[in-house]
């Protein structure tokens, strides 16, 4: 049988949702191999369709085109989950924004949302997104776009919120945040698409049903995040939206890609 590759982060949210998948926990309509990379790093890979199946961010959506078709299973949504804008004093982010701020990637999400939420944006430097606190707390930077666990320990590095982009997407649009999505291949059969979907949505709930389980291959991935930030990272990240976007899921996706296009 053909063997498909299924590209996704290292981050708890994922490995906790895709554990079982990956360990063959639950039934696949073909064997799979996983590949586990940065969201920046799969999102500039979709342009080449590297990946069977592969996380993308939202806000990469309109730069892959008709490459890949969003699947509704395995999608990071939710209330309260955007990426945040950080800075070393108090400030606006009118103010944050005239300086040069580090951004975890082009096509990330948040800084879709950030070029949303603050038009004027020009000056940018990319960086991954586990170096982002530490640039702005050494003066590299004016201001830094945070997203996955930076969100809990950003003022650890003795550094403060400008500007939630989630809140302000809420309230801008009242439909939740729509962070990133797992999506197939186009060339892939439709009937097999929808099979790799319901083995997405099993993994998801088999998270839900036994969430010990994938305790160890989530720590093999957490790098230096303690128990207590890998705890919080999943239970932000990984919700009922991630079982089926549902309406409102897909309704924030579409209002999100239409106007990042």
């Amino acid at each position: 049988m053909t063997t498909l590759t299924f590209g996704y982060s290292p981050c708890p949210n994922d490995t906790f949702a895709f554990h079982a998948l990956a360990h063959a926990l639950v039934d696949t309509p073909c064997p799979i191999t996983p590949v586990l990379l940065d969201i920046e790093e799969l999102n500039r890979r979709a342009h080449s369709g590297e990946f069977a199946i592969t996380k993308l961010s939202v806000g990469a959506f309109a730069s892959v085109g008709d490459t890949y078709r969003l699947l509704r299973s395995g999608a990071a949504l939710g209330n309260g989950v955007g990426p945040l804008v950080v800075a070393r004093t108090p400030m606006s982010l009118e103010e944050a924004t005239r300086g040069l701020v580090a951004i975890p990637g082009r096509e990330t999400t948040a800084y879709r949302l950030l070029r949303l939420a603050a038009p004027t944006l020009s000056n940018v430097v990319e960086l991954r997104y586990d170096r982002i606190l530490r640039a702005v707390a050494d003066g590299e930077v004016d201001a830094g776009l945070i997203i996955h666990e930076s969100r809990f320990t950003y003022a650890e590095h003795g550094l403060v919120k400008v500007r939630d982009l989630g809140d302000w997407w809420e309230q801008d649009t009242g439909l939740p945040v729509p962070l990133a999505g797992i999506c197939a291949r186009s060339d892939i059969d439709a009937s097999l698409a929808s099979e790799l979907e319901q083995a997405i949505r099993a993994s998801v709930q088999y998270a839900f049903d036994h969430p010990d389980a994938s305790a160890d291959y989530v720590r093999q991935h957490a790098q230096e995040m303690s128990p207590e930030v890998c705890a919080q990272h999943i239970a932000l990240y990984v919700n009922a939206f991630s079982l089926d976007v549902g309406e409102r899921g897909s309704q924030a996706i579409a209002r999100l890609v239409g106007r990042a296009a």
